[in-house]
């Protein structure tokens, strides 16, 4: 604190307390309207407090990343015949690209962004975990493939298990009554 007492003593005039009490202005207000949001966020997913709780248990998964999966998945899993299915639609899916026995780029789909961004940082999560099969599959792999293709291999190993599936699947009766 004495540095920035110092860097500022005699350089900070009236303009600049102007500006910095603007940029805080600016700030509170942006956290009132996310704790807004927030609020609203758990008013409208209060039907599904179970069904995140139980995604929460996923390692590397949290309730807010769970309510940014009811929010890009939805509930109704009936349109999703597997997990595999889910998986492709997300595009975790690993590319199968060949030609006359010569396998090409196995790059994934475009798939939904903000999912794939979100399993991304819990597949990072995850891979971090000690005693966590998700964890073990990570270090397993990271010799061979690199840190960037085992996190990708450990966000599609969240939903091969179908706990993606099942938990969304078992909140959507529960929206059906709550309509």
């Amino acid at each position: 604190m004495p540095l920035l007492t110092r860097a500022l003593t005699n350089s900070f005039t009236a303009h600049h307390a102007f500006m910095v009490a603007a940029m805080l202005r600016a700030i509170d207000q942006a956290d009132a309207r996310i704790a807004q949001l927030s609020q609203e966020i758990a008013r409208q997913l209060q039907p599904l407090q179970r069904q995140a709780e139980l995604l929460a248990t996923i390692p590397g998964v949290s309730l807010v990343l769970a309510q940014v999966i009811f929010a890009e998945i939805g509930v109704d899993m009936s349109r999703f015949a597997t997990a595999g299915h889910l998986a492709s639609w997300a595009g975790m899916c690993p590319g199968n690209n060949e030609s006359a026995g010569k396998r090409m780029s196995g790059r994934t789909r475009h798939g939904d962004t903000w999912l794939k961004t979100a399993l991304y940082m819990a597949g990072s999560s995850a891979a971090r975990m000690k005693r966590t099969y998700l964890g073990a599959q990570f270090r397993r792999l990271v010799p061979h493939r690199g840190v960037k293709r085992a996190t990708v291999a450990v966000r599609h190993s969240m939903y091969i298990p179908g706990r993606l599936r099942t938990a969304a699947s078992n909140s959507s009766t529960s929206m059906l009554a709550a309509s």
